[in-house]
């Protein structure tokens, strides 16, 4: 197998550097025609300045503004980031070792640079608070979901650890608010089929061979609100969200089911009342079982009005 080329460029930010290969085949007489081509998005004129500020390389150090097309060879970069809002809350820090890390994250916080959301998601604050440029993410939790999050330390075990939760050997179980329904039969394993579009914000329970499963029990109920334990058997995106739905019962907080709101970005108030509480498996390393427990608790329970009015907008 052929092992990755390194960077030349170290992380800015607590990011790795863009990586681009030159196609074998094409007309482009310099490698700066041929990244204004292949870049559309940037302007020419800031690729240009790039170039001159040798903020662009390859193996060999910086590539100038003329230099010639040399299919097959690879250039690092940094991306220019965009602008964000500060997502006001820490990440609490569960278990740490020298394998793997454990988190609390915080609702409104991303778990990997995607989009609109490149520093303000947990990989790259972690990185740069903890000093761990090797880290990365063993799953992934939704921006507005809260709680237990693992990482990988070491670059060798990665695979180890995200085969864990790809073959489904790890035992989640979430928490939701939801308000409470006392004809609402329970506990109950809910089943449906859960599709998702490209490019469509969310997803459908449509007719067809079930493909996502999840328990939904009652904990306790007081003044019309419940907290539920809710255990997924699968992990189709929006599963928990989209069953409790189903059952009448949305989870408080929830902009997208049963109808889609759209939230500003800076806007950190009502989070969705949906907490990743526990995860358990088998260390694939060591053997030994492993158990962790989110110490976050949710505000609609704990205090409905703080809930409402968590963090003012930014």
């Amino acid at each position: 197998m052929r092992r990755k080329l390194r960077s030349p460029l170290p992380q800015r930010h607590g990011l790795d550097a863009a990586r681009l290969r030159l196609p074998e085949e094409g007309g482009w007489a310099t490698i700066r025609d041929h990244l204004v081509e292949r870049l559309p998005r940037v302007d020419p004129d800031r690729i240009d300045m790039m170039l001159r500020e040798e903020r662009i390389v390859g193996l060999d150090g910086p590539v100038a503004l003329d230099a010639p097309y040399l299919p097959g060879s690879f250039v690092w970069f940094h991306r220019d980031l965009p602008v964000e809002v500060p997502v006001p809350f820490d990440i609490g820090i569960v278990y740490r070792d020298d394998d793997i890390l454990v988190v609390d994250k915080p609702h409104f916080l991303a778990t990997i640079p995607r989009g609109q959301h490149i520093v303000q998601t947990a990989l790259v604050r972690l990185r740069q608070d903890l000093g761990i440029p090797t880290l990365s993410p063993a799953h992934r939790l939704d921006r507005v979901t809260a709680g237990l999050l693992m990482f990988v330390v070491r670059p060798e075990l990665r695979g180890a650890y995200q085969t864990l939760f790809r073959d489904r050997l790890v035992r989640k179980e979430y928490e939701a608010v939801a308000r409470h329904v006392p004809g609402l039969e329970l506990p109950v394993t809910v089943e449906s089929r859960i599709m998702k579009e490209r490019g469509v914000i969310t997803a459908q329970e449509v007719p067809g061979e079930v493909n996502a499963r999840t328990r939904v029990e009652l904990i306790e109920a007081r003044d019309g609100v419940g907290r539920y334990r809710l255990a997924p058997e699968t992990g189709r995106t929006h599963q928990l969200r989209l069953h409790m739905a189903g059952l009448g019962v949305p989870i408080l907080g929830d902009d997208f089911y049963p109808v889609l709101t759209e939230k500003p970005l800076g806007e950190f108030t009502a989070p969705l009342q949906l907490l990743a509480k526990v995860l358990e498996f088998t260390d694939p390393v060591s053997g030994s079982p492993r158990r962790f427990e989110s110490r976050l608790r949710l505000a609609a329970w704990e205090s409905p009005g703080e809930w409402l009015n968590a963090v003012p907008l930014r």
